[in-house]
């Protein structure tokens, strides 16, 4: 079980949104780089990007504080990164200055034509990204609720060669609330590449939870504003990931087991 600190970025700085409420944000660092290194020195295995700004605008934002992110970091240590990719020049500039994989979430629902071209020129570099509300897709930064079933869009998607999914219940991301471990076995059962969990994760008990499922399909998980706020430790959290599910090996290579 590989645990993915987050660092999502708006206006240059790290922060911590709830339910994904831009005007409800907490600063958490303005120096992004010097959080990335400080995960990495704790034990991170990959590290989970958000432009915030991009999600909302539809282009890359925060740029600057990504590169210097990367700058930080060991060329080694796998970067995911989402918000404001609509296009395959958005998509080859981030996999050619040090990201490792590009993460599609509105435009995957919009546009599954593009999906489909970037899974075909980037392959194994691409992951959906499906924000849900009670089984149904967000998109534009979680500002619109679609009518697509999460399930339908992740079994579409798989098709076109997504190397995983991030699964994010809206509803628990940045609350603290604990994971919605059914919602994601559901969605996992019924696709057969890796699936990541997001939103809610705030103890060590999810980490147990999650171990528990890992055989479902359940790879990794994003822990966002429990790591930030001190109820789990980071590296405590993915120490007992590692004794639970058995996969040290595979997560020191920055894949999900």
């Amino acid at each position: 079980m590989l645990l993915i600190p987050a660092i999502d970025l708006k206006d240059g700085h790290c922060v911590r949104l709830r339910q994904g409420d831009l005007a409800d944000a907490t600063v958490f660092s303005e120096d992004p780089a010097a959080m990335a290194t400080q995960w990495a020195d704790l034990g991170a295995r990959r590290l989970h990007l958000v432009d915030l700004n991009g999600a909302i605008a539809g282009k890359p934002r925060n740029r600057a504080a990504i590169q210097a992110i990367v700058d930080a970091t060991d060329e080694d240590l796998p970067i995911q990164i989402g918000g404001g990719i609509r296009d395959l020049d958005t998509v080859e500039y981030y996999l050619d200055n040090g990201i490792s994989y590009v993460i599609i979430g509105t435009a995957a629902v919009k546009d599954p034509g593009f999906l489909s071209d970037a899974c075909s020129a980037f392959p194994g570099h691409i992951i959906v990204g499906l924000d849900a509300r009670d089984g149904k897709v967000a998109t534009d930064g979680w500002s619109k609720l679609t009518r697509h079933d999460v399930a339908d869009l992740a079994r579409k998607f798989e098709d076109y060669g997504c190397e995983s999914i991030i699964y994010t219940d809206i509803g628990r991301d940045g609350m603290l609330s604990g994971v919605n471990v059914e919602a994601t076995v559901r969605l996992a059962q019924q696709v057969r590449i890796p699936v990541i969990a997001s939103g809610g994760v705030a103890s060590l008990d999810d980490i147990r939870a999650l171990c528990a499922v890992a055989d479902q399909g359940i790879d990794g998980a994003i822990l966002g504003r429990s790591i930030y706020e001190g109820t789990l430790d980071f590296a405590d959290a993915q120490a007992l990931a590692d004794t639970l599910c058995g996969t040290e090996d595979d997560a020191a290579a920055g894949q999900p087991s």
